[in-house]
């Protein structure tokens, strides 16, 4: 029934600010519009909606990122998106090869983290949440090899 996961759309509040985290993390740009209001109203049920998106892609997976900002009606705020024990989608999660590189790196852009770096002792995985653009929950996760066998 489903080929693939194809996107995930986040609704951010500065559209250029998201677009440069997300190439922070090795993302790039693969689309940029304005959305059609009439289209955009049409899809979302919302009157008088206006918006504009960008799709990010990474050269490692096939799955999208789309940041999208609503112009009109301004974006309703989630003040438990940040929460880890929220309900519904809760974060983004990235598997990176060297996450104390990885972690480094980010903190050199001003990324604050939730912890240090933990092991969960059942699978060895390595892992540690942050906040991306307007709060919302991310993961970096390190997986020992034979892990990685075993996912595949």
């Amino acid at each position: 029934m489903i080929k693939q996961i194809d996107h995930l759309a986040i609704v951010v509040t500065d559209l250029e600010r998201s677009r440069k985290f997300f190439e922070i993390l090795g993302f790039e740009e693969a689309i940029q519009s304005t959305l059609d209001a009439a289209f955009l109203e049409s899809v979302t049920g919302i009157k008088g909606a206006a918006g504009s998106f960008v799709g990010m892609k990474h050269q490692t997976s096939q799955l999208v990122i789309e940041l999208l900002h609503f112009n009109n009606p301004k974006p309703l705020s989630d003040a438990d998106c940040g929460y880890p024990n929220g309900i519904g989608f809760r974060h983004l999660a990235f598997s990176v090869n060297d996450i104390e590189h990885t972690v480094s790196r980010l903190k050199e852009f001003g990324v604050t983290f939730l912890s240090p770096v933990r092991t969960w002792e059942k699978t060895g995985k390595r892992l540690v949440y942050f906040h991306g653009p307007d709060g919302i929950l991310m993961e970096l996760a390190q997986y020992p090899e034979e892990e990685l066998g075993r996912m595949k």
